[in-house]
């Protein structure tokens, strides 16, 4: 394990006081429509201009965003993303660290730890609702990929250890670390979360949900609403972020779930959108995975589409 990241940790915490109360993490409050929900994606725009960058996801629909790609050092971007970002109410949902924190190799796995503690920092810093990673895995081929021992008492022991080793370098008190679900790795249900929650016993760590992720086996495909009901009832009041998604079912010898552009396939988003407005209403919903400005759109309009079904609404 590294030693907390001193340099990093104070660099946060003056960007966060330049923030100030900016990026308010308050419910939404129901309004004509139903409850206002916060839908978010990638998109075009010029990263280097904050102001533009958030008009460009209120031009979208879009009141949540990922992070911009922002250095620590960079004080004065720093303090322009959160003023625009909250002028135009867009909450920054995550920053996201994607590389594998028990990689095999032990400068790997350091390096990797550095990263997301960064990554911590940052989302600190920008009042971002996460900083979110998967708990890793110890696959010699695949950062995320499948291996025995992903779903051993060794796998949720070190991912309770690097989960405090990191919130306890950074310290936060305006953002929080999670683990977003694997169907392969802890945590892989919401009682591994709930488990997990417990065990790291640090205020500042969440959760991330991605329920398509959960969907590992036929019974969770063909009851998604009720995996949706089970995420939301036992881990509402924890959850940071979410990722929408959806899955269809490729048909071979073995069974084979695809993601897909939300719409077309089998998970019941109105379902979805009527838990999370009932449990977690601002937090943030996020799109991913698509190959471009069109899936977005089409993406986004049906995750409207269902939101008002469910009695909720993005605007």
């Amino acid at each position: 394990m590294t030693e907390p990241l001193d340099r990093r940790t104070f660099l946060a915490a003056g960007a966060a006081a330049l923030a100030g109360a900016a990026s308010g993490r308050g419910a939404a409050a129901p309004g004509a429509g139903g409850t206002r929900l916060r839908l978010g994606a990638p998109i075009t725009a010029p990263a280097d201009d904050p102001d533009a960058l958030a008009r460009a996801h209120r031009a979208k629909g879009y009141r949540a965003a990922y992070c911009p790609a922002i250095g620590l050092d960079d004080r004065e971007r720093l303090r322009a993303t959160v003023e625009a970002f909250a002028r135009h109410d867009v909450a920054i949902a995550e920053v996201g660290r994607w590389v594998n924190l028990l990689d095999p190799d032990a400068e790997t796995r350091k390096k990797n730890l550095a990263t997301v503690t960064e990554g911590l920092a940052l989302a600190e810093a920008v009042g971002a609702r996460c900083c979110v990673d998967i708990a890793g895995s110890f696959s010699a081929t695949s950062w995320f990929g499948p291996h025995p021992d992903n779903l051993s008492e060794r796998f949720f022991d070190a991912a309770v250890e690097n989960a405090r080793t990191i919130l306890d370098a950074v310290k936060p008190t305006r953002t929080t670390f999670c683990y977003e679900m694997m169907g392969w790795s802890l945590p892989d249900s919401p009682d591994a979360s709930l488990r997990m929650l417990k065990a790291v016993d640090r205020k500042a760590f969440s959760v991330h949900l991605d329920a398509c992720n959960l969907v590992n086996s036929p019974a969770r495909y063909y009851r998604s609403a009720d995996l949706v009901r089970e995420c939301y009832a036992k881990l509402g009041p924890h959850i940071a972020s979410v990722h929408v998604k959806d899955l269809a079912w490729d048909v071979e010898m073995a069974v084979h779930f695809r993601e897909v552009r939300a719409g077309l396939g089998s998970i019941d988003h109105a379902a979805w959108l009527a838990e999370h407005a009932r449990a977690c209403p601002d937090a943030p919903l996020m799109l991913e995975h698509l190959s471009g400005e069109a899936e977005y759109d089409a993406a986004r309009d049906h995750v409207r589409v269902a939101a008002g079904r469910a009695g909720a609404r993005f605007e």
